[in-house]
């Protein structure tokens, strides 16, 4: 197994990148759910993303071993496919605020998933840090909203399960796909879904009577547009090269900066700005800092719960 490498420059700079382009991203699901249902939504966000990435599979698909299908099959279903359908679904009837913190939990998993499952190391001071980009997370959108949140259950479980299925396809490409260049693991993950899902658009939904019938469906379609290509095919490729070059658990850590675009845009929009908001942002970042530290140190490292210690040196 691969360690995980310290971020650097380059890292962190493509990781601030993902949070502006993933952070605008709930406003563009919502936009398009004002013509489209969320079948449609979940539909059009995989099919363009593919479309966008297929003349890159196409090269690909000539030199890739038939034997490694399978890996890409998984890696696309798990933190491609299933999470579009699932976000469209919960922000039916979810508040964004409350969709924002449960996506805060996709490091949660990806740490508990990365320990229970794929064996990886880390450190307490990593657990640590997880803990606090989540209260982070928590205190931002709960100042944003003013503490008036309300949960649906029903919906909120989308979210959760969408997480859980980020922060397996990230281990899983830690892991097994590594050796893959980033375009390469994006194009062919979608060619996978990417036809079933035009499939089930355009025989098993009424969306061609919606482009023809409903108005602003063209400008619904142009913001999926935008959420498909950059939300998704280029911002996708972005996030397997930071989890090739980093850790699964620093690419994750993104959701924990989401919070701050979109509350950016709503200062940009007339909302009010509150000065607590540079506290919770602050404490964001400590998070994300003390979740990424490094899992090796002074030829030590400390096992998943963070008690045992044991030393490598000779």
């Amino acid at each position: 197994m691969k360690h995980d490498a310290k971020p650097g420059v380059k890292e962190w700079m493509v990781l601030f990148g993902l949070m502006i382009v993933w952070g605008s991203s709930f406003i563009l699901i919502k936009q398009g759910l004002l013509v489209f249902d969320n079948l449609q939504v979940g539909a059009l966000r995989v099919s363009i993303s593919f479309l966008a990435l297929l003349p890159f599979a196409i090269v690909r698909l000539k030199k890739l071993n038939i034997k490694n299908f399978w890996l890409f099959i998984i890696a696309g279903v798990l933190g491609n496919g299933f999470p579009a359908f699932l976000f469209a679904k919960a922000q039916t009837g979810l508040d964004s605020y409350m969709a924002g913190i449960l996506n805060s939990l996709t490091p949660l998993f990806t740490l508990i998933i990365g320990v229970l499952l794929f064996k990886r190391r880390t450190r307490l001071v990593n657990i640590s840090g997880v803990f606090v980009g989540l209260i982070g997370a928590v205190g931002l959108l709960s100042v944003a909203g003013e503490g008036s949140f309300t949960i649906n259950f029903q919906h909120a479980v989308f979210v959760v399960l969408a997480t859980i299925c980020y922060a397996l396809q990230m281990n899983f490409i830690k892991t097994f796909l590594t050796d893959y260049d980033p375009v390469t693991i994006a194009s062919l993950a979608f060619v996978f879904i990417g036809i079933p899902s035009m499939v089930f658009l355009f025989t098993g939904t009424d969306f061609l009577y919606r482009i023809e019938n409903v108005p602003g469906s063209l400008e619904s379609l142009f913001y999926i547009a935008l959420l498909g290509v950059f939300g998704t095919a280029i911002a996708i490729m972005a996030n397997f090269w930071l989890i090739k070059r980093s850790s699964a658990l620093f690419a994750s850590s993104v959701t924990y900066l989401m919070p701050i675009v979109s509350i950016g845009w709503g200062i940009l929009d007339g909302e009010a700005f509150f000065i607590t908001y540079m506290v919770w942002i602050a404490t964001i970042l400590a998070g994300v800092y003390m979740a990424n530290k490094p899992p090796y140190a002074n030829n030590k490292f400390k096992s998943a719960t963070g008690f045992f210690i044991r030393n490598n040196s000779k």
